[in-house]
Order: structure tokens, then C-alpha cells, then sequence
């Protein structure tokens, strides 16, 4: 089907559909109703009004006016042609620029009877427009994707080190200076600050080697080069830093943590910042919060059904020790904070001592130590007895004193949540006795524990279904109930992952409940009747058990479920 090269006729989606029968006049005047209350377009309120499925009116658009669908999850984009419509014009209008052909420009529009939106993209544009239906929500995907800001970022920083080199000045010092908001490296971090957004990355880190200085964003648990620049540019960067994180700007000897704030659009992002001494300069790793979407409630961290309500079991007892574990980066925080919001009722008293505060929660007494003063975990936690807690979070469980203070607090009244560093549920219980803590407490206080992990999803862009091979068939067969179905699919690699096949990450868990037998073997320190208990308690289910249930549904690969349990691929 050939792309229209004329401007779009004047018509309504309205009277089109009504004229087609595909609503009818009842259902059009509810969604104009609802329209006018709402402000959304008409196709998307027809859609949320379940009149019809986003499928049948791209369907039907095309048809009706003789024009292409182009599905954007399987478009190669050309990014010399995307950015002829500025982002600013794509995000307004719902369009995006696909290819030049024959002097003219195809342009993807989620609304393609729009003539204003038409117009104005000619305008920019300045040739002759094709047009395309796409779906709306893969053209917002697309947009974060398309109008990274790579080469904005590497521009930026040339220019930094041309004014470096130029007037031979420190822009470490001039960073300082409150007015130079127009400065190259106030520019460049913005612009970093706003890519890294964009891409969903949860950290950022700036590193100086011999001759360059490296920016690397971690998406998806990943780190992934952003741009590599000339290492003049390093100091400027993270002088800048830590005056916005307000540090010690002539410090470059010492270790220095501090936090800040960024907004981006719409959103406002938590920075926690930290500085370290190399042997090229200084290394600055950030970790960004992202404080518009709140804290998640149980219910959306993504746990199956049945893991959810033995947690909740658990976190809603009157006293006891909850443990969440795992390695850094595998959801800790999110899970203890989950539980937290859901015990934050007007009724109870909840103390939260942590390093550091990583999420602000209202109606909680948060506490974040501070070595320098010797306001260590154990320090607050003695004062939190006195203060008629119900509920105390301890934000980790690092030595023995705080170990044994929350041991005992759990066993005389108290809620108490945590985390420790361990590589499964069966194995904290234990590691609680080689931090120090007497087998009888750890047995009469310890309530659970929730090991966890994140992996990454296959995309749902370019997901396709593979066969299982004799290995992995071999794997299943040892962890899966013999009649489990294997949907296993793997990520082509597209422009929505950038090309990785993954996009985006889910949780998998193991659960532990110290029953009678767990408490018999904990009391005798007995670490392989422990073991033995576990495996034998009715609902216990391994860890590589639930990775590689994700892997038979097709939510995961059994390559990045094997890594993400063990470490390796």
C-alpha cells in the first residue's frame, strides 16, 4: 500500500468510525463526554472505554485512509531523519520521523487525520510528508529511544575541553561560581542527567583513566559506556558535582558522600553521590532515586501471589526479626520500604535507622548514621528502645552489636525488618550466629527471610519463541515439576533495548519461614539439619527453582537466570 503524499482530508475520527459502523452514536457521545472532561484524545478514550482495541482502530486508520501501519518494534530508525521533527514538536504532535523517500519525508503519526499536527510538521520539516499510522504507546518508547542525547553529550564535552585548553583556566574553580549556569559543564551534566532519565538508568558513574574520562550509565543492572571524553574535562565534572551535593570542592584527597537533586520534565530524581580518589583523579559514582513514582506497595513490586502472601504473613506479626537478602542491586531496599508503607498506619510507631535514606516516607522517624559523630546503627537502635517503637527497620545488619540489638528488640515486642547480605534465605539464619549473635536468640526471634534477586526481561519488542535445547531441557527437568510448560523466548535486539534483547527487570524470591524444626536445628547450631528443615518445609522453593520458572514462561532467558542466581552466565 502506497503512502499518501497529500495533505490529510478534513475529517473527524468520530464520524469516521460512526460512518463505518464500527462505534456506535450511544458510545461516541460517551467518549466525546468523556473527552471534554479529560482532555485526551478521542482514539485513546475509545480505547480505555474498551469500544474498541487499539489493533482495530490502527487497523481501520490505515484502511480508511490508504496509508501504511508501521509497527515501530520492528523499525530501524535513522536518527539523521528522526531528528529533522525536534523532540519537543514529536512529543506534541505523537510523531516521529522514519525515512526519506522520493523527496519526501514518511512520518509516523499516532493520529494521522490531525492537520494541525500535519502542518506544523511540514513547516519544520520543510518537504513534502508521507504519512504512517503507529501505535501510540510504542511511539513514546520510541521517543525515549530515538532523541537520546549520545551525540549532544559528546558535543558538550568537546567544547568543555576546547575552553579548557583555550584559556587555560580550571574549570573546577570556575564550576564554583554560583552565575555560570551557561557554562559548558553545567550544560554537559544537565544533559547527562536528562539521558540518564530518559533511559531509566539507576546509576551513573564518571570515571578518569590515563588519558580520557569515561561516563557509564548501569540500565537494567548493566554498566553501558555513554560517551568517553579527553580527561581534562574530569575534574571540571566532578568539582561541579560536589558543589551541587555541597562537598568540599578543595578535597581531593579523601573519600566524600552527599546527595542532591535534579528535576527533568516532570520528574524529580533523589542523586546519592559518592566521590573516591584514583590514581587519575577522582571517581564519582551516583545513584539516582527516582522520588515522583513513590514508593511502590506490595502489590507492584511484581511477587507471584503465593510469595506475596506468606510475606505479608510474616511483616504483619506483632514482634519478630524479617530479613531481606541479597547482593547490592537486587531490590533490597524496594522490598523492605514496600513492606514499611504498608505497616505505616496512624496506630504505630515506626523508626527507621539507615545509611542512608534512601526514600522519604511520611508519618516515619527516619534516622541516617553518621560515623563521624559516632551515631552508628547500634547507638540509634539503644535510643530507639527508648522512644516506644512498634516497628523498627534497621537498613542493614552490619556487626554484631546491631545484630544482637535487633535481635532483642524483635523478641520483646518489637517488629523489626532488615537486611543482610547473604546468598540465600538458608544461609542468613546462619550468618546471624557467625556475626555473633547466641543460636537461643537467633531461634526465638527470627520470624523469615526473603532472598531475592532481579533479572532482566526479554524484551517485549523483539521477544520471539525459541526451542529449548537438550541442556536446558536437562536444567528444567531437574528444578520444574515434570508437566511444566516451556514457553522459553529470547530478545532479537532492537532499537526499544538498544539492541540488547532485554528491557526492563522482574523479581524472583525464595522464602523461608523458621517453623518448629528450623527453630530446633538454629538452637543447635546445627547447619545441615538446618538445611535439611528447609528443604523439607512445604513451601519452600529454591531460588535457581523461581529463576528458572521465569525462564519457562519466557519472561527471562535460562542464561540470564543462571547469572543472575549465581553470578555467571
Amino acid at each position: 500500500m502506497e503512502s499518501a503524499q497529500v495533505r490529510p482530508r478534513k475529517a473527524r475520527l468520530g464520524d469516521l468510525l460512526l460512518e463505518n459502523k464500527v462505534i456506535s452514536k450511544e458510545q461516541l457521545d460517551t467518549a466525546l463526554a468523556d473527552q471534554r472532561k479529560s482532555g485526551r484524545r478521542l482514539g485513546r478514550v475509545l480505547i480505555e472505554n474498551g469500544y474498541l482495541t487499539e489493533d482495530a482502530l490502527l487497523d481501520f486508520l490505515s484502511r480508511q485512509l490508504r496509508i501504511p501501519y508501521v509497527d515501530l518494534r520492528r523499525y530501524t530508525f535513522v536518527p539523521e531523519v528522526v531528528r529533522l521533527i525536534p523532540e519537543a514538536y514529536a512529543r506534541r504532535f505523537r510523531a516521529v520521523a522514519l525515512r526519506e523517500e522520493d523527496g519526501a519525508i514518511l512520518v509516523g503519526l499516532a493520529d494521522p487525520i490531525d492537520i494541525f499536527a500535519h502542518d506544523e510538521i511540514a513547516r519544520l520539516v520543510q518537504k513534502p510528508l508521507k504519512l504512517a499510522v503507529v501505535k501510540e504507546s510504542d511511539l513514546l518508547k520510541a521517543l525515549d529511544v530515538v532523541y537520546r542525547r549520545t551525540e549532544e553529550i559528546s558535543g558538550l564535552a568537546a567544547e568543555l575541553e576546547q575552553e579548557l585548553s583555550a584559556y587555560d583556566i580550571d574549570l573546577g574553580i570556575v564550576a564554583t561560581v554560583e552565575a555560570v549556569n551557561d557554562a559548558p559543564v553545567v550544560k554537559l551534566l544537565q544533559t547527562i542527567f536528562e539521558d540518564a532519565i530518559q533511559v531509566n538508568a539507576s546509576d551513573i558513574h564518571i570515571e578518569p583513566d590515563e588519558s580520557a574520562v569515561r561516563v557509564r550509565f548501569r540500565i537494567d543492572g548493566e554498566l553501558r559506556i555513554q560517551t568517553t571524553a579527553d580527561r581534562k574535562i574530569a575534574q571540571a565534572l566532578v568539582s561541579r558535582l560536589k558543589l551541587m551535593a555541597s562537598l568540599d570542592i578543595s578535597e581531593r584527597r579523601l573519600p566524600q558522600d552527599g546527595r542532591c537533586q535534579v528535576r527533568f520534565r516532570e520528574t524529580v530524581i533523589d542523586v546519592r553521590l559518592s566521590t573516591v580518589p584514583v590514581q587519575h583523579g577522582e571517581s564519582v559514582a551516583m545513584r539516582l532515586l527516582n522520588q515522583s513514582n513513590g514508593i511502590l506497595d506490595l502489590d507492584r513490586l511484581g511477587m507471584p501471589s503465593e510469595v506475596l502472601g506468606r510475606l505479608r504473613a510474616m511483616i504483619h506479626q506483632p514482634h519478630g526479626l524479617v530479613l531481606v537478602t541479597g547482593p547490592t542491586g537486587s531490590g533490597k531496599t524496594t522490598t523492605l520500604y514496600g513492606a514499611l508503607k504498608e505497616l505505616n498506619v496512624p496506630s504505630a510507631k515506626v523508626l527507621t535507622v539507615e545509611d542512608p535514606v534512601e526514600y522519604r516516607l511520611a508519618g516515619v522517624n527516619q534516622v541516617q548514621v553518621n560515623p563521624k559523630i559516632d551515631l552508628s546503627f547500634a547507638r540509634v537502635l539503644r535510643a530507639f528502645l527508648r522512644q516506644d517503637p512498634d516497628i523498627i527497620l534497621i537498613g542493614e545488619m552490619r556487626d554484631t552489636e546491631t545484630v544482637e540489638i535487633g535481635l532483642r528488640a524483635a523478641m520483646t515486642g518489637h517488629l523489626v525488618l532488615s537486611s543482610l547480605h547473604t546468598h540465600d534465605a538458608v544461609s542468613s539464619a546462619l550468618r546471624l550466629m557467625d556475626m555473633g549473635a547466641e543460636p537461643y536468640l537467633v531461634a526465638a526471634s527470627l520470624r523469615g527471610v526473603v532472598a531475592q534477586r532481579l533479572v532482566r526481561r526479554v524484551c517485549d519488542s523483539c521477544g520471539e519463541p525459541v526451542a529449548p535445547t537438550a541442556a536446558e531441557k536437562a536444567l528444567f527437568e531437574v528444578d520444574l515439576a515434570p508437566d511444566t510448560p516451556l514457553t522459553l523466548k529470547r530478545g532479537r535486539g532492537c532499537a526499544f533495548c538498544q539492541h540488547t534483547g532485554f528491557r526492563g527487570r522482574v523479581g524472583i524470591y525464595e522464602i523461608l519461614e523458621i517453623d518448629e524444626a528450623l527453630m530446633f536445628a538454629l538452637q543447635k547450631r546445627d547447619p545441615a539439619a538446618f538445611s535439611r528443615a528447609a528443604i523439607a518445609a512445604p513451601h519452600y522453593r529454591r531460588l535457581r527453582a523461581e529463576a528458572l520458572g521465569q525462564a519457562a514462561r519466557g519472561v527471562t532467558t535460562v542464561e540470564e537466570a543462571l547469572r543472575a542466581v549465581y553470578g555467571t552466565g
